[in-house]
């Protein structure tokens, strides 16, 4: 069995000024945890959602929100395992690989 991998998504209630019509982060967090447990089997996947605007008071999510807005990142946002793969819009071609990377097992 592969170690634990954690998608975390950085997003805001507001939808990203560059990203209209896109969809907003808390259901691209909801549809990545759908598509990605149609593909993987996910026991070892863990999801967080993290609101830009209101950090939990953890050092690492604090300081990644400062960079989402020092260098203008487009949200959503998603890691695995602390990896940045996605920003504005996801790809799920570009998660999938991150995912097989960490040694996610897919579905049978």
């Amino acid at each position: 069995m592969g170690k634990n991998i954690l998608i975390s998504v950085y997003g805001a209630e507001q939808i990203c000024a560059s990203c209209v019509g896109a969809p907003g982060s808390k259901d691209t967090y909801e549809w990545l945890q759908a598509a990605i447990g149609r593909k993987y089997i996910d026991d070892i996947i863990e999801y967080e959602y993290i609101d830009m605007n209101q950090p939990p008071d953890v050092e690492k999510h604090q300081q990644f929100v400062e960079r989402i807005f020092e260098e203008d990142l487009f949200y959503p946002i998603v890691l695995v395992n602390d990896e940045l793969v996605a920003e504005g819009i996801p790809r799920l071609k570009t998660i999938y690989r991150e995912l097989d990377k960490n040694g996610a097992v897919l579905q049978p």
